[in-house]
Parts: structure tokens; sequence; C-alpha cells
């Protein structure tokens, strides 16, 4: 692949992570207007001609390892396993 094709394919990367990040922003938008009137109306559910919208409190219990780490290093490191993954990143050159 040449530079100039790989230039044209990250620039499409990059219109496409724009397009993606906006629409994701209007999306919690509009669920945002949902359940601002689902709790104006106090309501968890709505049930339309079409969807069934539900909009609930959920607690979940995390494991705080960086908290763990500090009070106990030594049992922390002797469980820790390496991983690896592939980093894919693009910017563009300013100068």
């Amino acid at each position: 692949m040449t530079g100039r094709m790989i230039d044209n394919r990250v620039a499409k990367i990059m219109e496409l992570e724009a397009a993606i990040a906006e629409l994701k922003k209007d999306a919690d938008a509009i669920k945002a207007e949902i359940q601002d009137a689902m709790a104006a109306d106090g309501v968890d559910e709505i049930r339309t001609g079409k969807y069934v919208v539900r909009s609930k409190v959920i607690v979940t219990n995390r494991f705080d390892s960086k908290a763990f780490q500090k009070d106990h290093k030594a049992l922390y490191s002797a469980y820790l396993k390496e991983a690896s993954s592939v980093r894919f990143t693009h910017d563009v050159i300013r100068g």
C-alpha cells in the first residue's frame, strides 16, 4: 500500500470516527431527553405502540484494584498476568 493510499485510508478513519462521535453525542442527548420525561412522569418504563423503554438505576460492586495494589503490593504483584494487545493510532503531522 502506498503512502498516498494510507493517507486516504487514515483520513477516512478520522472522518468516520468524527461521525461516530457526533452520532453518539446525538443519541445520548435523545436518551437523556427520554429519561428526563420519564423522571418527570415518575415512571421507569414506558410502552409505546412499537417500543418498551426502561430506565433503571443499576448498582454494581467493582473490585478497586488501585486501592488493593496500594494496600497489598506484594500480593497484588503475585497475581499480575501479562497480556499484550495491538494499539492502532493515527495523528495528523503538523509542521
